[in-house]
């Protein structure tokens, strides 16, 4: 499953469908059950991310007896849009997406077999690590991969950038886009790829698929997605949030992302009960599960294991 052309095909056995919230809002889905299954992985994606990234690692866990599924979140991917435009990343508050996986996992865990898992990546791993301290899901462990503990650290206090995301929302439309992403709509930026992997195939991938399915592409987050992030991001850094947090989370990281804050994830790596961290350092960029084969093989590895043991 290391070939290009084979990350570019949607799995015979994996089914792709909506599930639909409570409020009736559709969020796409994808599930994948060997038929012997030891156990089922929920894989909950970044911030812009889409499924079709991921079909690789997911075919590891299948390979692997592992029962897969994922869904993109509402307002991205091909869950729909919540923002003014088609390119924008936008949510009123993050709880919004605790919520939907909040009902999703419900659902999940009684119709796949256990015991039950969440691998999250970047903001994914974000919504994972919050929704397990806020008893939304109960997993029976955590990989989070360059999870979202905190943005690229910059020239200011985190404090100070979420005080200023609060007054860009208050002086326009908080749904406008919070950044530049290219002079040409729904066109990413030719430097993109170097923040997310050394593996240029890899990264190819995924623009393959925004030309193939042009409803996945998305740009910049708003100016509420902003300050929402921070928002969550500051509580969730909380001692007794972290420490309520009692069952086995593995950590893949890199001191040298460009997007999130490793010294947010080490800090949480410290005060999490039962944490393992990883840190790739310079062989590794934001998308550990899409780098060059050395560091992603490591990764899953290190994942294999780890769920080998929290299975027991």
């Amino acid at each position: 499953m290391s070939a290009a052309f084979a990350r570019r095909v949607v799995p015979a056995g994996a089914i792709e469908s909506n599930w639909i919230a409570a409020d009736r809002h559709p969020l796409r889905r994808i599930d994948w059950v060997p038929p012997h299954a030891k156990g089922s992985i929920l894989f909950l994606t970044g911030r812009g991310d889409f499924y079709e990234k991921y079909i690789e690692a997911m075919a590891r866990w299948h390979d692997r007896n592992w029962a897969v599924s994922a869904f993109d979140w509402r307002g991205q991917g091909g869950s729909g849009r919540l923002g003014s435009d088609p390119y924008t990343g936008h949510v009123e508050d993050f709880g919004i997406w605790v919520e939907d996986l909040r009902q999703f996992w419900h659902e999940w865990v009684s119709t796949k077999p256990g015991p039950h898992f969440v691998i999250g990546h970047s903001m994914g791993g974000h919504l994972a690590l919050r929704a397990t301290a806020q008893g939304a899901i109960k997993p029976k462990a955590l990989v989070l991969s360059a999870p979202m503990l905190g943005l690229r650290d910059g020239n200011m206090p985190d404090w100070l950038m979420h005080a200023a995301a609060r007054v860009m929302c208050r002086l326009g439309d908080p749904r406008r886009p919070a950044w530049k992403w290219s002079d040409k709509p729904g066109q990413p930026p030719d430097s993109r790829g170097d923040l997310l992997t050394h593996d240029a195939d890899r990264y190819a991938d995924e623009l393959w698929w925004r030309e193939q399915r042009p409803e996945l592409v998305m740009g910049p987050g708003s100016w509420r997605w902003i300050e929402r992030a921070y928002a969550s991001m500051q509580w969730l850094a909380r001692d007794a949030v972290l420490a309520s947090i009692q069952i086995p989370v593995l950590l893949l990281a890199t001191d040298q992302d460009a997007l999130v804050s490793f010294k947010a994830i080490a800090r949480a790596a410290q005060r999490l009960p039962h944490c393992e961290l990883i840190n790739f350092a310079d062989r590794a960029r934001h998308e550990i599960l899409r780098e060059a084969d050395p560091v992603r093989t490591e990764a899953l590895d290190r994942i294999d294991a780890f769920l080998a043991r929290a299975s027991t």
